[in-house]
């Protein structure tokens, strides 16, 4: 999926994250992590957001992430919600989605 245009999924709640994602300039994709956990969980973090970024076909964007504990199954539900508004694609392959098995 191509992003066109900046768009955020998720809130500042706890056990929450808040995923903003930009265009990307370079043909790569950048995670710029805040977390409250993420010395214990950071690396994980970026694996889950960039493998769900592989998965949905994104080579190129830059994400900000700002993490308040949230559970891998949220993380990667927010970055699918960012990435097809951000793409500007309204309709989900759950099918296709359900046999990712982050």
């Amino acid at each position: 999926m191509e992003i066109k245009k900046t768009a955020i999924a998720g809130s500042l709640e706890s056990s929450d994250i808040m995923i903003t994602i930009n265009p990307g300039f370079n043909q790569n994709i950048s995670i710029n992590l805040d977390s409250t956990v993420e010395k214990q969980f950071g690396r994980r973090i970026r694996e889950v957001i960039e493998k769900t970024l592989n998965n949905l076909g994104v080579t190129s964007a830059e994400v900000e992430a700002v993490d308040k504990g949230a559970l891998d199954c949220t993380i990667q539900a927010r970055t699918i919600v960012a990435v097809h508004r951000a793409a500007e694609e309204a309709s989900y392959n759950w099918k296709e989605i359900d046999l990712w098995n982050v």
